[in-house]
């Protein structure tokens, strides 16, 4: 199967069943959403979910983060993964955010890329969701489905992974791409388990056909 004839076929399939695809983090504005993803590193959405309407509760803005106790931001989030270090940058981006940005979470990579703990993929999530701008975030389950199925040939890194996919995918489908990749290894597509039976683009998948191609 060439590679275009899979591209064409898994994004129709995804296309057809999951039309609609967004974050599963729950958010309501830019600074929830900023904090929410920053805090879902090497964590689930479902636990961040848990511990962010608390947090927000007391630091409902981003001023109000900015002048935050780095314990008392620890105290709120510590049942997340790696809690030390998020709490530290949570109040160190919000106090960037407030001195260079005037308090509105910055709209470019490079500029949320300068923020403490924001990385390529947080600020590409932030792109898609917040800013309706095409990108690719790369996370574990994108590197992995995009691999398994054959969207993507053998990379190492997630830069490598989301310059392939941004090379064949459509701008146009770019945002709903990455959380549809995102869904289906979170559901369908597991680590460990993969639920191939019941995989509706299983036709299209490099590691089913490999014997054939």
């Amino acid at each position: 199967m060439k590679l275009e004839e899979r591209y064409e076929g898994v994004l129709g399939y995804w296309q057809r069943e999951m039309p609609e695809a967004d974050t599963e983090l729950h958010y309501r504005n830019e600074y929830e959403l900023l904090v929410a993803v920053m805090l879902s590193a090497q964590c689930t959405d479902k636990r961040v979910n848990i511990v962010t309407p608390a947090l927000f509760e007391k630091y409902p803005t981003v001023r109000d983060m900015a002048k935050a106790e780095v314990g008392d931001i620890y105290e709120k989030i510590k049942s997340v993964s790696y809690p030390n270090a998020k709490s530290q940058h949570l109040r160190a981006m919000a106090e960037i955010v407030v001195e260079r940005f005037g308090g509105e979470i910055p709209r470019t990579r490079e500029e949320l890329e300068s923020l403490p703990g924001v990385g390529r993929k947080t600020a590409n999530v932030m792109l898609i969701v917040a800013f309706g701008q095409p990108a690719m975030p790369v996370d574990t389950h994108v590197q992995r489905v995009a691999n398994r199925i054959g969207l993507v040939r053998n990379t190492k890194t997630p830069r490598q992974t989301e310059d392939q996919l941004v090379k064949h995918i459509p701008p146009e489908l770019l945002n709903k791409a990455h959380h549809w990749l995102i869904l289906h290894g979170r559901y369908v597509c597991k680590a460990l388990k993969p639920m191939c039976q019941k995989c509706g683009i299983r036709a299209y998948c490099a590691t089913d056909k490999k014997k054939k191609e």
